[in-house]
């Protein structure tokens, strides 16, 4: 019960913490349909109007994919797991970041290879996302880069999720503590009031053993940290758990691997 409520205490910072951005975000959508919205009413040739509303219907779609998304996140969308499409689960939590990556000046690219559904909890793995790639910003005090990967693992029929930065990298003394409760790198919260408890990670580990996948994270000291989500497919989750959906927090398998690999950086 109390790992349940420290979730949802996970989860309700995490929005927190979002508010600020989407907010500033959502404003800008608004002020690009007012503005378009004028440019259609001051001209009468049908060109101009088409233009506008166009413009019009583009924001206003943007603007509720950003509420649904911030709404989805905030109410539980289904108690268990089932089948989720995580590229668009991926898609839908950059859109929430996108204005403090750019802000910090760090570039998110995309590399998305062709992969089966997974059968998870939408809400637990945006939460990891997101603390993810809030982790992967702090590395990087002066912008950087952070690349997505989506591959599938056919052998062990499992969709690997992983988030890399080329930021300051963790210590090879330290790297085997991060999964542990309260322990953090960090001296606390950043400018921008995120980061600091050490639960961020605790909490990730929970969740991807509660969903019968594995974490891993590679890691070199000035050259960046790199997190590996192996996620079981909605197939194989079928035919290894066809009666009922995992608990949410099930008693912890020593599942990670927090090994010192060096990452071909630059390759």
């Amino acid at each position: 019960m109390l790992k349940e409520q420290l979730a949802q205490a996970q989860k309700l910072t995490a929005l927190g913490e979002l508010v600020g951005t989407t907010t500033h975000e959502f404003n800008n959508v608004l002020t690009t349909i007012i503005n378009y919205a004028k440019l259609g009413l001051r001209h009468k040739d049908s060109e101009t109007r088409e233009k506008a509303f166009d413009k019009v219907l583009l924001a206003s779609q943007r603007a509720a994919k950003i509420t649904s998304t911030v709404l989805g996140l905030a109410r539980n969308r289904k108690a268990g797991q089932e089948a989720t499409n995580l590229q668009e689960l991926v898609e839908n939590t950059l859109l929430l970041l996108e204005r403090e990556m750019n802000k910090y000046r760090v570039t998110v690219d995309k590399s998305f290879q062709p992969v089966p559904e997974v059968y998870v909890n939408g809400n637990q793995i945006q939460q990891i996302l997101l603390n993810l790639l809030i982790n992967a910003r702090q590395a990087m005090a002066g912008g950087g880069r952070v690349m997505i990967r989506l591959a599938y693992d056919a052998e062990n029929d499992m969709v690997d999720l992983v988030v890399r930065d080329n930021g300051v990298g963790i210590p090879a003394d330290k790297l085997p503590k991060i999964f542990e409760a309260f322990y953090t790198t960090k001296s606390g919260p950043d400018a921008s009031g995120k980061g600091g408890t050490g639960l961020g990670l605790s909490m990730c580990r929970e969740i991807i053993e509660a969903h019968h996948g594995r974490i891993r994270v590679d890691s070199t000291v000035g050259k960046g940290t790199a997190f590996t989500l192996k996620l079981p497919t909605a197939t194989k989750a079928a035919a290894t758990r066809p009666a009922a959906a995992a608990p949410i927090f099930p008693t912890l398998a020593k599942t990670i691997d927090p090994t010192v690999v060096p990452l071909p950086f630059g390759d």
